[in-house]
């Protein structure tokens, strides 16, 4: 990095929050899913298109880094408490939708379950950088 370039700083921070007993290929797909629902919500986060020395266009990503953290099945419904307590919008992923292959069963299946009994497995948020802090508080960065 040039000496003389600005670092960029951010004032709100995009975190994902991951149960610790998933598998690999689980953990990538909550994650690819959750961040989905930032994109699509908060179209400022995202940046310009990517274009290689070639002059090949690729697909805009987030602006800033999406910083993952895993917890124990118990946390994951503190920081779901902690995540509405806060208004912060999210987007979350429960157990049962490992088991469905669309959006249309997916939201059915969340719609099944009342907020206290539903089995998360993921979270993602976007807000201010004390309050997602707060809200991860006892997670720690994934491996």
């Amino acid at each position: 990095m040039d000496n003389d370039a600005e670092l960029v700083r951010f004032d709100t921070k995009i975190a994902v929050l991951l149960r610790d007993d998933l598998a690999s290929w689980q953990r990538l797909n909550v994650t690819a899913f959750l961040v989905s629902g930032i994109a699509a919500t908060q179209p400022e986060l995202v940046g310009e298109a990517y274009e290689d020395a070639d002059g090949t266009r690729y697909l805009p990503m987030f602006r800033q880094p999406v910083l993952v953290f895993e917890g124990a099945k118990e946390f994951m419904a503190v920081a779901h408490q902690r995540t509405l307590g806060r208004g912060i919008a999210h987007s979350i992923f429960t157990q049962d939708l490992f088991a469905t292959g669309n959006d249309r069963d997916n939201r059915a299946a969340v719609k099944a379950v009342q907020q206290g009994q539903l089995d998360l497995v993921g979270l993602a948020l976007h807000g201010p950088k004390n309050a997602v802090d707060k809200i991860l508080k006892g997670s720690r960065m994934h491996p």
